[in-house]
């Protein structure tokens, strides 16, 4: 081996010349110039809406209606009544069972592939590669390009900066007066009245005299502490230590030689054809295989012959005890039941007015105040108004052009 010292000279640091960078001039930021004149912000919203005057909405819930009836409902749906079930027989399987049987004779046809393949002699294949013919250069890289040449250094103006706009408060005083607090008007009515009943003691401060079966016939018995194990106090041995082992003591140093590397024999191809026996084709025989009965383990308790005695430990040992029943700490009602009648009226009962219901002109055949225009390719029939003074008239005034599915 070679035990001589290694350079730390590479080629890249023997060749290369470090070369001067300029930093690159920062792209000029163009002064901001506003747009002259006003600024319109009227929009389409404040020129075109109109503002209408609304009153407050009017509930038109309808008054609760009750369906029922005084008879009784029969609950037996028509599935119970009407169904019957039909006794059907359980289908018997169809499928045959089939034991596989092993062939006797030996299998001696050949395959394609051993019939039609034959061994071919491989030709090395031909390498395209061009021959290197380039000659790398003796002269060092010279770091010159086009846009170090042909480049050329500007002067920057100095970067323009808007000056900051100082805060202004607005002089005008916030008015914080919203539409709730300004049409907003609390209907007068009575305070709710709780219902909850008041607040009793529940329990009571006399001392709790059960006696339990646990602390009539539990006996004490004294337990004694166990033994706590005082651990040995650690003795060091006496003398030196030889730390020398057999290994330290006995070994001998040999000089071996770097291994050299060991080529595999080049393979030589074998060209006659490829035989597809073998000796476990020939003399293997396949064993017909037995299902493995289940290894059960002998018993080693023998089974009781004589007759079950039901009577177990605690049958034999339990003394049934007297069961006192137990106190109810329950409080009691203290709540009087008021005898007034309960007032039901609320404000939607008694200001709720019911709206007349009208019928709808498209149900009609010829609907008043109409007259018949046109039908159209889908069936439908449409009318339109024939005096403007039937809707001033009416106080549901019917719409312009009605649409009727004949």
């Amino acid at each position: 081996m070679h035990r001589g010292r290694m350079e730390g000279c590479t080629t890249f640091m023997s060749d290369y010349v470090p070369y001067n960078v300029v930093k690159r001039p920062p792209r000029k930021q163009e002064e901001y110039k506003p747009k002259p004149g006003k600024i319109d912000l009227g929009t389409t919203y404040q020129r075109d809406y109109n503002a209408h005057e609304t009153g407050p909405l009017i509930l038109a819930r309808p008054l609760e209606r009750k369906h029922t009836t005084g008879g009784k409902m029969d609950t037996i749906p028509t599935y119970r009544d009407d169904y019957r079930l039909w006794k059907i027989k359980r289908r018997e399987p169809c499928t045959t069972e089939r034991v596989y049987q092993p062939p006797t004779e030996k299998f001696g046809n050949p395959t394609t592939f051993q019939d039609c393949y034959s061994p071919k002699e491989l030709n090395p294949t031909q390498s395209f590669k061009p021959i290197w013919v380039a000659k790398p250069p003796d002269v060092p890289f010279d770091g010159v390009t086009s846009h170090r040449t042909d480049y050329t250094v500007h002067q920057l103006e100095p970067k323009f900066l808007r000056p900051k706009e100082k805060y202004k408060p607005s002089e005008k005083p916030f008015e914080d007066l919203t539409t709730h607090r300004s049409d907003f008007k609390g209907i007068p009515g009575q305070t709710a009245k709780s219902c909850k009943p008041g607040n009793v003691k529940v329990g009571s401060n006399a001392r709790f005299n059960g006696l339990t079966e646990f602390q009539d016939r539990y006996q004490p018995w004294p337990v004694s502490l166990p033994e706590v194990h005082k651990t040995r106090e650690y003795v060091p041995p006496t003398g030196k230590m030889d730390l020398n082992s057999t290994n330290h003591l006995d070994y001998i140093a040999h000089k071996i030689s770097p291994a050299l590397p060991i080529r595999p024999v080049e393979e030589r191809r074998i060209s006659d054809p490829f035989q597809g026996t073998t000796t476990t084709k020939d003399d293997f025989r396949p064993w017909r295989i037995c299902r493995r009965e289940m290894t059960k383990k002998e018993q080693e308790i023998e089974k009781p012959t004589g007759k079950f005695c039901d009577l177990t430990t605690f049958r034999s040992h339990y003394i049934p005890h007297q069961a006192m029943p137990a106190k109810s700490c329950k409080p009691v009602c203290a709540i009087d039941p008021n005898s007034a009648p309960f007032q039901d009226k609320t404000t939607y009962r008694t200001e709720y007015i019911p709206k007349k219901k009208t019928t709808c002109p498209a149900s009609l055949d010829l609907p008043p105040g109409y007259v018949y225009e046109y039908t159209d390719s889908d069936g439908h029939q449409f009318f339109h108004q024939s005096t403007p003074e039937h809707s001033v008239s009416n106080s549901n005034p019917p719409p312009k052009q009605v649409a009727v599915v004949s």
